[in-house]
């Protein structure tokens, strides 16, 4: 089972909380449609997670050997997501969406948390 501090950043949004690309200009996403345009038909990926975030609100995955399912909805400018993580249930939290290139940053309650950065594969 992974420790403490990899719970710590699944909440984020999956798993591991990432800081290599930091110093890469992100553009922030806006609206629905352009975060699903960048989603749209690929996996989210950072090592020992693989997550699918469909157009149609469900997320659905696995993470360090365990499930990862959850329903997402755009809401003021934010991707808020409730999450399961096996059978720890992660709860909402409305997250901030960066993107640069072939990475998408998520960082927790509103852009002011902790952040992941995933690979669109």
């Amino acid at each position: 089972m992974p420790t403490n501090n990899s719970l710590n950043a699944l909440a984020a949004f999956v798993v591991a909380v990432s800081a290599p690309f930091g110093a890469f200009a992100f553009e922030k996403v806006t609206t629905r449609n352009q975060f699903v345009e960048i989603v749209s038909g690929k996996d989210l990926k950072l090592t020992g997670i693989t997550v699918n975030v469909t157009p149609g609100g469900q997320i659905k995955g696995r993470a360090y050997g365990f499930g990862v399912k959850g329903e997402w909805k755009w809401q003021n400018g934010y991707f808020c997501r409730s999450l399961f993580w096996g059978k720890k249930d992660l709860g909402p939290n409305c997250q901030e969406v960066k993107v640069h290139g072939n990475k998408i940053r998520f960082t927790s309650d509103k852009g002011t948390g902790q952040y992941a950065d995933l690979t669109l594969r």
